[in-house]
């Protein structure tokens, strides 16, 4: 039996065939080694007005080499937001550090500052910022309370492309690293894929070398391993003189990322148009079912996701119900937030259990401290897909919404 094909191939359908052709016709040469990443790399790079990019095989492995650049190790500390994805808190684990939860804002759903300011400790190295739906965080109140403690602030930019805040900062270029997803999901994708961008000479050595295995000649700039032959195929070459993860993007990953990156804007407009219709049709309605994701004044949100707060459970209407209700009226599947990620059985058992990691044990009595806030909304998020190819299809989505407010009023 033939399993059906998505017909969302519409956002494949520019140059990601003829780079794909590229490569393939160079037969993975030498002469051809990281040629598509490094058009792809200095493209981003340009787009976000940043001097460094490095690409990489995954959003997780962003974070983790973004943290490795900033010396974060055993006995170290790093606060991120309890609201998000699992892989915020693997990461910290990965450096030998310990994960430390920070509460959110409840309108804005994102990362709350005087909470950043109640988790620092002697131990905090740094603080992993999650733009979360498309919609920046606070980054005047983080920066400021970084620079008091002296830390290194990471933006994870995976659902946060091409947003702005009220002093028309990019996302991801306002602390020290900025980090996106290249997974299939996000508003560009190269199927897997991640990639990093700094001003900062020193950390995007770090972080090239860290997801390269540590080769000799790779540089801020470039990841090729293989400039000179003579040198290369010389018994007497160190090749690694630095140790490091095979964090390395594809090139194959990197010619459908480069065709993507050409068309950012465009499908980040895409998002942004559905984004605001399911925004409008909330706002001009009478009925308090759904809470749109609060957007500070003069921030431009880009909608990863249209998330709103789910208040029905007060009149009787059950998440599910809501959900089923709209699917039946052709609605796009409604997703709910992740778990928080103290939540999640392998952090939860860490702290109630006590585990190692590395060198580091989490006990019982460790001061991750609560989360109020972020589990409650985690329970009562709703999200509507924004992916849609064209106006038609927005319009059934805000339809079948609509339709379905109507239906529980």
């Amino acid at each position: 039996m033939k399993k059906k094909i998505s017909k969302k191939g519409w956002r494949f359908q520019n140059n990601e065939k003829k780079y794909l052709n590229r490569i393939l016709k160079s037969d993975f040469s030498a002469g051809s080694d990281n040629y598509m990443s490094e058009q792809f790399e200095n493209l981003f790079a340009k787009k976000h007005q940043q001097k460094f990019a490095i690409s990489s095989n995954s959003g997780t492995s962003t974070l983790h080499q973004a943290l490795h650049s900033f010396g974060v190790g055993h006995g170290d500390e790093v606060i991120i937001p309890a609201l998000t994805v699992g892989m915020c808190g693997f990461v910290v684990w990965q450096c030998g550090a310990v994960p430390v939860f920070a509460d959110v804002n409840k309108d804005t759903f994102l990362i709350d500052p005087l909470d950043i300011e109640k988790k620092i400790t002697k131990k905090t190295k740094a603080i992993m910022v999650v733009h979360l739906y498309g919609l920046m965080c606070d980054m005047d109140k983080i920066l400021k309370i970084a620079k008091k403690y002296k830390l290194r602030v990471l933006e994870d930019c995976a659902q946060c492309f091409l947003a702005y805040d009220h002093k028309s900062r990019i996302s991801g270029t306002v602390g020290d690293v900025g980090s996106w997803s290249l997974e299939s999901s996000k508003h560009i994708s190269s199927s897997e894929g991640g990639v990093l961008t700094t001003n900062n000479k020193s950390l995007a050595l770090k972080m090239r070398k860290f997801g390269g295995l540590g080769f000799t000649n790779i540089t801020a700039y470039s990841g090729k391993v293989r400039i000179d032959k003579n040198k290369f195929q010389n018994p007497n070459w160190k090749r690694h003189n630095e140790f490091g993860f095979n964090y390395r993007m594809s090139e194959l990953c990197a010619a459908v990322g480069l065709a993507q990156t050409e068309k950012l804007e465009y499908f980040v407009k895409k998002r942004m148009d559905s984004g605001r219709e399911f925004h409008k049709l909330l706002n001009n309605s009478k009925n308090n079912l759904l809470i749109s994701q609060k957007i500070p004044k003069d921030f431009i949100h880009s909608y990863y996701t249209f998330a709103a707060l789910f208040n029905g459970k007060s009149k009787g209407i059950s998440w599910s119900q809501f959900r089923k209700k709209f699917l039946s009226f052709g609605g796009d599947g409604v997703y709910s937030a992740w778990q928080t990620v103290n939540n999640e059985p392998c952090f939860y058992n860490a702290r109630k259990k006590g585990l190692y990691s590395g060198s580091m044990k989490i006990s019982n009595s460790y001061g991750w401290g609560e989360t109020p806030i972020a589990v409650k909304l985690q329970k009562n998020i709703m999200q509507f897909t924004t992916n849609q190819k064209n106006s038609k299809e927005i319009k059934k989505q805000i339809l079948a919404l609509k339709k379905t407010i109507e239906y529980f009023q």
